[in-house]
């Protein structure tokens, strides 16, 4: 039976970490860069000091420019920044039986999840979902990892998938919610943003448990509404992953958040930013959603409110001063 072939398009700090991951058995992955210095640095010193310094990459791991070449790979890790997932899809030649979506976000413009941009564009392929508690540089070292891997084709695309992607310390969970998989991927980036404002303004541990779990109440609302099933958010994709980036400096979106809530300038924070911080492009996206929807999502509004420049400490107290009510 002959072993798939593998590629990752996007060479930033995930791609490569999951290119490392897929080669970690000795296979062979093909890594697109959209920088040709990049790709070449990579082929070079087996380093990408850019975006993951601390990472030796494996053998097997060979980068390229070429968009086309990438494409003919069996199974293919879509890792580009959500907004730019329609652009890359559109530039591709070709598409490869499985399309594994790795990035975190709401298109914006159209309000879309990234496995509705994929299917409109490339009909032809299977579409999966690849998302959970993840920080890069720990996958990237081998160290124990789980994640929700929602099949748009079913048990017999979870079959192949799970073969090609499944490693001893990288262990995928078998789903079929695709919408449930991007909305918790989607809605915990901007909780991230949150729990980092609670942090840059030294609210305290008990604020910050607080927002995490009426953070998570946001997300099964809109999730609700969605279409999305519970089981699904109150998994790794999920709660999992919401856990992991609200409380550790190490997420780029909590990293954010807690430098407005020093008072940074979010226009300034996202023009010196190298790596992206989905939340800050899924807040706008959501809050409008929520809102066509009727869906009550303070938090988010809140985190809308302060990439548009209102000052922490108010967003805040304007949180803490809303009604009273039941929990729910």
């Amino acid at each position: 039976m002959r072993v798939p072939t593998i590629g990752v398009v996007g060479a930033g700090a995930w791609g490569t970490a999951l290119a490392q991951m897929l080669a970690s058995d000795g296979r062979e992955v093909l890594l697109w860069a959209r920088e040709a210095e990049l790709a070449a640095e990579i082929n070079a010193t087996h380093r990408n000091t850019t975006y993951l310094p601390s990472a030796q990459l494996e053998p097997g791991v060979r980068a390229t420019a070429d968009l086309a070449e990438a494409a003919t790979c069996d199974v293919l890790l879509l890792v580009t920044p959500a907004q730019h997932l329609g652009t890359v899809l559109r530039t591709m030649p070709a598409y490869p039986r499985d399309l594994v979506l790795c990035a975190k976000g709401i298109e914006a413009g159209s309000g879309r999840m990234m496995h509705e941009v994929a299917a409109d564009i490339a009909p032809a392929s299977q579409v999966a979902v690849l998302s959970g508690p993840t920080f890069a540089h720990e996958v990237a070292a081998g160290l124990p990892t789980a994640v929700t891997l929602a099949c748009g084709g079913g048990r017999s695309q979870w079959e192949r998938l799970s073969a090609a992607i499944a490693r001893q310390n990288f262990r995928p969970y078998f789903s079929e919610d695709l919408a449930g998989a991007e909305i918790g991927g989607a809605v915990k980036n901007v909780l991230a943003i949150a729990c980092g404002v609670v942090d840059g303004l030294n609210l305290g541990q008990n604020a910050r448990a607080a927002l995490i779990a009426r953070g998570y109440a946001e997300m099964m609302r809109f999730g609700d509404a969605m279409g999305a099933q519970r089981e699904t958010l109150a998994g790794l994709c999920g709660l999992g992953d919401l856990v992991l980036t609200c409380s550790s400096t190490s997420s780029r979106n909590f990293s954010l958040g807690k430098a407005l809530g020093q008072g940074e300038d979010p226009a300034t924070l996202m023009q010196d930013r190298r790596t992206v911080a989905e939340g800050a492009f899924t807040a706008p996206v959501l809050a409008e959603l929520a809102g066509k929807h009727g869906i009550s999502m303070p938090i988010v509004d809140a985190v809308d409110r302060l990439l548009r420049g209102a000052p922490a400490a108010e967003v805040a107290l304007a949180l803490l001063a809303r009604p009273l009510k039941a929990e729910g």
